[in-house]
């Protein structure tokens, strides 16, 4: 059952209830990962599914789909990066029941009241899914011989060899 996400959910009464949303946001809605893009045109596609596994433990899981406008470090231009998130995040009160989770279920630490926002369950998990050095995968590589004349390395003279000059002159 899909329906209107509020700003602030209540995480023990989602997976009761078994709820699920979906919906958009512009990526003008994430702060934090606005740091990391060019611009924040487009927008992110979400579902948020509450529920218990097999072994009774409550989780929520987590995906979303962008196209995140990246700068490219090898062209300097901007490029968008398909990013698709899947991730089952383990509901838990205290860092003890971390060890109860499966090894595929990440922990979130939530309050006693059982508050989390939604929005930023989305915008850590697309956080961790920019990649540490962005490159467009369509964009060529520079080789060493390719380089304009500008850019080649002069030799420079060895600051020893004036030392070692006068070391041959002493003997």
């Amino acid at each position: 059952m899909s329906a209107p996400m509020p700003p602030v959910l209540d995480a023990w009464r989602m997976v009761t209830a078994r709820r699920s949303f979906e919906g958009t946001f512009p990526l003008s809605a994430f702060p934090r990962l606005k740091q990391s893009l060019v611009d924040t045109e487009g927008n992110c596609r979400f579902q948020l599914e509450f529920g218990r596994d097999d072994l009774n433990l409550a989780y929520v899981e987590v995906r979303a789909d962008a196209e995140l406008p990246l700068l490219c470090q090898r062209t300097l231009e901007r490029y968008l990066q398909p990013v698709s998130v899947v991730q089952r995040l383990g509901l838990i009160t205290e860092e003890a029941q971390e060890s109860a989770l499966p090894e595929e279920m990440e922990p979130l630490l939530v309050n006693e009241h059982g508050e989390l926002r939604a929005i930023d369950l989305i915008e850590d998990e697309l956080i961790l899914a920019l990649p540490v050095v962005p490159i467009n995968p369509d964009s060529i590589e520079i080789e060493a011989e390719h380089w304009p004349e500008e850019f080649e390395v002069d030799e420079k003279p060895n600051p020893f060899a004036a030392l070692a000059a006068l070391k041959d002159r002493n003997k």
